[in-house]
């Protein structure tokens, strides 16, 4: 019997919509009595989870609802990050990815996505791999220097690990964001870089008795697994877009 893709992809997205959601409550019941002043955190973070895996979701399937999605849970893992002292990521949400969730939507739009239809994917020439590598590795090194002067641990390591987590995730994210609000497949890669770096940072932060942070290890867990998925579709949506970049 032929593989059927679409089949495939609704019972993946769904496996990854229910088991988030299952996670997500059973994380926020199980830390709930382990937590006295942080419960409405604990709560507002599994809302922004749902959000978020809805958001990752619609991406990889290439559906412009994603930006409605991602708004929400932008927004809220903003807050979070704040007060959790991610403030590379707290910036990073609150003034890159919240107004990028606007610009994808249009540029989605111009690329034919719509209610029903998929966005027309593109992937990148040889030179723009090479001039994407360069910018993240010159933007990672600024990034972990720049977090680094606003880090008061007292890691007296050479790298901070939690420090370069961070920029990790910062500079996945931006470049991912950029990459997916105009539609290009090669946005996977950053974010497969971002949810190993997430689960990094927020398992140390789980591990330093913050009880909330369980539910963003558990989300972005799920992300992982939904960007490797997204990967693979995107590789066919993009099969003969490669262009040059605008």
């Amino acid at each position: 019997m032929a593989f059927d893709d679409k089949r495939f992809n609704r019972i993946f997205s769904a496996t990854i919509l229910i088991g988030m959601a299952v996670m997500t409550i059973l994380a926020t019941i199980f830390k709930w009595n382990t937590t006295d002043t942080g419960k409405m955190i604990l709560i507002v973070s599994a809302i922004g989870s749902i959000f978020g895996v809805l958001s990752t979701v619609c991406a990889a399937n290439g559906r412009i609802i994603t930006f409605l999605f991602g708004f929400f849970d932008v927004t809220i893992y903003a807050v979070i990050c704040f007060i959790s002292g991610r403030y590379g990521n707290a910036a990073l949400h609150a003034l890159y990815f919240v107004p990028m969730q606007l610009f994808g939507f249009m540029q989605w739009k111009k690329r034919g996505a719509s209610e029903k239809k998929e966005v027309k994917a593109r992937r990148f020439t040889g030179r723009q791999r090479a001039i994407y590598l360069g910018i993240f590795a010159l933007s990672l090194v600024a990034a972990y220097f720049i977090l680094n002067r606003f880090d008061h641990s007292e890691s007296h390591t050479l790298i901070k690990m939690l420090v370069l987590a961070d920029a990790f995730s910062t500079v996945c994210n931006i470049l991912g964001q950029y990459l997916m609000s105009n539609a290009y497949m090669n946005q996977w890669f950053f974010w497969i870089g971002v949810n190993v770096s997430s689960i990094i940072m927020w398992s140390l932060t789980l591990a330093s008795g913050e009880s909330y942070a369980l539910i963003y290890v558990i989300k972005y867990s799920f992300y992982l697994i939904n960007a490797i998925n997204g990967l693979r579709i995107w590789l066919n949506l993009s099969a003969s877009g490669t262009e040059v970049a605008g």
